[in-house]
């Protein structure tokens, strides 16, 4: 019984990070470092798996223009095993290490101009599209439905249900008056976060891609709500922000108030990318480290190894439960809170704390 739940235990480590890579040190134990950096980190290429001795992976086009050959594009298996390709290859080493570099005649080493579609890339247009799916199938039972029919159900329910919920407690009262202008955009970064949290979770393909784990996702994400607070600010916004209602001394000569009000226009959105890269990076991280305990405490003996692979997959349940509720948590944190910013913006600072604190 003792064994069969051990077995079990390691049948659900291994599936829950499968194709763990053979990174070892020169003392032959597991490189965590290396294994955990491989994972967040992005790629040419989608390793889906280890199934006995053959390596399954998708290979992604690499789209490149060189400074001296112009465009390229090829599959990125070419490049694969550090093989030189048109006068590209992946850097091993240096700053460049792992992204596609071009050499030169006289032998020195650029970085191209990149457009490949990465892994990362990848996964963020299949989360895109999934999200697209989900509400068009949604609107689509609204556009068909009758006066005499009833209420939906199923999956269309539960849209309408998390639909209500967002526009009614949070849209509504942290937005103003002009929620309607705003609600498709919050409504869209929502469901694209969630959906990308939770593909994230999934530890086999076409899941696992740490999409808003990537500091670049979550940078266009808060930049496009930098855009919809600052460009469709109000007067009472702007005004707050370079003549705010705090004595003269502190606006002139040396307007201190206004400058800390200006550096809040980035330092807001610049929050929100943080806040979601670092949630999202860490729990995978973490998620990683609980499974090299497994490979690390391998030569340790069979009772060692043994006890800690139990260890390993407990947390790593735990943690991945975690994760679920991170996954909700971290896009109803950043809707929130851009439906705060846009209301202080629409309406004026004092009005954008109201709706803060109600």
């Amino acid at each position: 019984m003792k064994n069969a739940f051990l077995i079990i235990s390691a049948c659900i480590a291994m599936m829950l990070l499968p194709g763990l890579p053979a990174s070892a040190t020169e003392d032959g134990n597991p490189d965590v470092k290396e294994i955990v950096m491989e994972h967040l980190g992005d790629s040419y290429w989608w390793h889906i798996g280890t199934f006995g001795e053959k390596d399954v992976t998708v290979y992604l086009p690499v789209i490149v223009h060189g400074r001296t050959s112009g465009w390229h594009c090829f599959s990125s298996a070419h490049l694969e095993g550090g093989t030189v390709h048109e006068g590209f290859s992946i850097a091993d080493e240096g700053k460049y290490k792992g992204k596609v570099v071009e050499t030169l005649e006289d032998g020195s080493i650029v970085r191209p101009f990149d457009l490949s579609i990465t892994k990362t890339v990848t996964g963020l247009l299949l989360n895109s599209i999934i999200t697209v799916i989900l509400i068009l199938c949604t609107a689509r039972w609204y556009r068909r439905k009758k006066a005499t029919d009833p209420a939906p159900k199923g999956f269309t329910g539960m849209m309408e249900t998390v639909i209500a919920y967002l526009t009614d407690d949070i849209i509504k009262p942290c937005v103003g008056e002009n929620w309607r202008r705003f609600a498709p955009f919050l409504l869209t970064i929502f469901f694209f976060i969630l959906i990308s949290n939770l593909m994230g979770l999934i530890p086999f393909f076409p899941g696992g891609v740490n999409v808003t784990g990537n500091i670049a996702v979550t940078f266009v994400l808060a930049f496009a709500a930098f855009l919809a607070i600052n460009l469709f600010g109000g007067k009472a916004y702007w005004k707050d922000i370079f003549w705010p209602d705090v004595p003269a001394w502190l606006k002139v000569p040396i307007p201190i108030i206004p400058l800390i009000e200006f550096v809040g226009i980035f330092t807001r959105p610049f929050a929100l990318m943080i806040r979601l890269f670092a949630n999202m990076m860490a729990g995978h991280a973490v998620i990683l480290c609980l499974v090299c305990v497994i490979f690390v405490t391998a030569g340790m003996g069979a009772t060692v190894n043994s006890s800690m692979t139990v260890v390993s997959v407990v947390f790593n349940i735990f943690m991945n439960c975690l994760e679920l509720l991170v996954a909700f948590l971290q896009a109803y944190v950043f809707t929130m809170l851009t439906s705060v910013f846009i209301g202080m913006a629409q309406e004026g600072k004092t009005a954008g704390h109201k709706h803060k604190i109600d």
